[in-house]
């Protein structure tokens, strides 16, 4: 493995910023120093670079196997690595649905062959595979996945006595998606009636409402705290739901976690005029007082991590009617610049960056040696250029569908080097390496 020495970076880490060299050594963060005086098959200058540890994306679908018209391992961890993602949590509603321990370690085999970035895959939770959850290694699997709300397949979990065994049994994180199908099919219902098929997109918030968003939340922190289960809220949709939230303890010593998607922090319903269903996401992206809400959680600790949800869909597919749109889209390559973008706003700090994308997903899932800069940690590093504007167009679009909802936006930080796991995978806008990525392990 080749070693790296970077020279004369500004480190941005544990909530300060410093310029150091770095010297990379058998995929590790081997020294820290203002100065190294070393040999290492590969020299970066990063004078005038942010140094960031590499963001770790909590939850995306990479839609491997069964999906891959849409996405795949190899070609979504190429985008993640490219946007200073290096590792990577992938959800279970594949097709198959991610249902039993074998179907989950064919999915590590897969990305063993295939992915640039590190990787880890949820277990799938259905109404009747409690025995299969309860044999999941908490060692090197990063969580359950329970679909409190509407998904792909067989993996809608909304029988209450399955709800209740899982919280009660679950020997490690159970990470939700919450809305109330009963609402929302209600909501849908109504709307039906009004307007029968034509039902506009901008009414995907009143459908996938805040009422489905905080009664499914609220049952989730109930049942949580009734059986003290680790729970993980994923991408929180409303102000209202930030007030189930503590910031009065340590990440460490919470029970209760959450998570914020840069849609979410980005996007708000008046964009669906111009964004149609490209924009459309479970949940839906809200008001903009939801949005500012959501963000000032994120910046006061209510809100622990900031992920992606990327989901993508084939452009066709985003092209029908809104009923028959599917929700979701790609994300992986533009949420560290977009959040970046959010810095240049004033709206976030360089510091709070790392600690929501890298710091605190490795803190709440107890992810071994990565998430930080640190000497013996491994080496997932993201340097920046804060100023060295791109448009996103379709030639630079990474993603297997090609397509962003971010297409015709000029962000002002480019992601500039990438090293995931030791190895230079990404450096001035090409690929150095196919295969970098390693599988995650939990230090419970």
């Amino acid at each position: 493995m080749a070693t790296i020495l970077i020279k004369s970076a500004t480190i941005v880490n544990e909530n300060k910023q410093y310029i150091a060299d770095i010297l990379v050594k058998d995929g590790l963060i081997d020294k820290i120093a203002p100065q190294i005086n070393a040999t290492a098959d590969q020299v970066i200058n990063a004078e005038g670079l942010y140094l960031f540890p590499g963001a770790i994306d909590d939850q995306v679908h990479f839609r491997e196997p069964g999906l891959t018209h849409k996405a795949d391992i190899r070609s979504e961890s190429r985008a993640a690595v490219a946007g200073g993602i290096t590792s990577f949590m992938e959800m279970p509603n594949t097709v198959p649905n991610t249902l039993t321990q074998q179907l989950l370690e064919d999915k590590y085999a897969i990305a063993a062959g295939s992915s640039l970035a590190n990787y880890s895959f949820f277990m799938g939770a259905s109404n009747n595979n409690l025995d299969e959850v309860l044999r999941t290694d908490i060692k090197n699997v990063c969580g359950i996945k329970v679909f409190m709300g509407s998904s792909t397949g067989n993996m809608l979990v909304d029988n209450p006595a399955t709800l209740e065994q899982l919280f009660a049994q679950s020997p490690m994180l159970i990470a939700t998606h919450c809305e109330d199908e009963a609402t929302i099919q209600s909501n849908l219902a109504h709307y039906k009636q009004l307007l029968g098929d034509n039902i506009p997109v901008r009414l995907h918030p009143k459908i996938r409402s805040e009422e489905a968003c905080y009664l499914s939340s609220s049952m989730a922190v109930s049942l949580a705290k009734k059986h003290n289960t680790r729970l993980h809220i994923l991408h929180i949709s409303t102000e209202k739901e930030t007030h189930l939230f503590d910031n009065t303890i340590p990440l460490k010593d919470k029970r209760i976690t959450a998570e914020a998607c840069v849609h979410h922090l980005w996007f708000s319903n008046k964009d669906y005029e111009t964004r149609g269903n490209l924009i459309k996401w479970n949940p839906a992206i809200k008001t903009e007082n939801d949005r500012e809400g959501i963000l000032n959680a994120v910046l006061d600790g209510r809100i622990d991590v900031i992920a992606t949800d990327h989901a993508p869909h084939t452009i066709e597919e985003k092209a029908l009617p809104y009923l028959q749109a599917p929700s979701g889209g790609p994300l992986v390559q533009h949420a560290l610049p977009a959040m970046l973008e959010l810095y240049h706003h004033g709206k976030i700090t360089l510091e709070q960056i790392a600690e929501k994308m890298a710091h605190n997903v490795a803190i709440c899932f107890e992810i071994e040696k990565r998430g930080f800069i640190r000497e013996g940690y491994f080496a997932d590093l993201v340097l920046v250029d804060l100023n060295k504007p791109w448009r996103v167009n379709q030639e630079n679009i990474l993603y297997k569908c090609k397509w962003s909802p971010f297409e015709g936006t000029t962000f002002r930080s480019t992601i500039k080097h990438t090293i995931v796991s030791g190895n230079l995978a990404w450096s001035n806008g090409s690929f150095v390496n196919d295969i970098a990525g390693k599988r995650l392990s939990f230090d419970r």
